[in-house]
């Protein structure tokens, strides 16, 4: 069976969901970054040498890592879930670039905020990037409520994931209507609330 490392509320929790979207056998052991030690009792380090969530242990005994690549291989375990369109499909290829876009500038775009150490200014400026990207999204969800078509798919799960991070550094959502819109919606899916659930996490209000 393979086994998902997370950490509560870090982006594993995108992979987190698609594992429950797809209906997968799976096993969930959670990781303590400090530490990097797992909730089972073995040495993260030895697992991932980037320190880093998530990583899958896969069935041939190999590890995948980087949320993108593992959001990828989870959603082709089950094709008829949809949670990824056709391959060479136009469809894919938007869900791929979503997914580069998140990865890149919103989930990068976060990175300032969570240094202790990083000076007002910095951080300052590090929302102002961020809140561009968000307005360029909320254009683009704007009577939508899915990033591609009308289905779910790992770019929406990755998004959720990453905006839920605006709670943690208290960044405003509020004239962000169509994301607010999203977030909403991706919190009300049976698996999204198990997923969080299962990781401590507050549902959206």
């Amino acid at each position: 069976m393979m086994k998902l490392y997370y950490s509560p509320g870090a982006c594993s929790l995108a992979p987190h969901i698609v594992a429950y979207e797809a209906g997968l056998e799976i096993e969930f052991d959670r990781v303590d970054l400090n530490t990097q030690t797992t909730a089972s009792g073995g040495r993260f380090g030895k697992i991932n040498p980037k320190g880093s969530v998530p990583a899958l242990a896969l069935q041939d005994g190999g590890v995948l890592t980087e949320v993108s690549a593992i959001l990828e291989y989870l959603a082709d375990r089950v094709p008829d879930r949809r949670l990824l369109p056709e391959t060479g499909s136009m469809e894919r290829y938007r869900v791929q670039e979503w997914v580069g876009f998140i990865g890149t500038e919103l989930h990068k775009g976060f990175a300032p905020l969570w240094d202790s150490l990083m000076p007002d200014a910095a951080r300052r400026l590090a929302v102002q990037y961020l809140q561009r990207r968000l307005s360029y999204l909320d254009s683009c969800l704007e009577g939508r409520s899915c990033l591609v078509g009308n289905e779910f798919t790992v770019a929406d799960a990755y998004c959720f994931t990453i905006l839920n991070w605006t709670r943690f550094h208290r960044i405003d959502l509020s004239k962000y209507v169509a994301v607010q819109a999203f977030m909403q919606d991706v919190s009300n899916r049976p698996m999204v609330r198990k997923a969080m659930k299962a990781e401590g996490l507050k549902h959206a209000a």
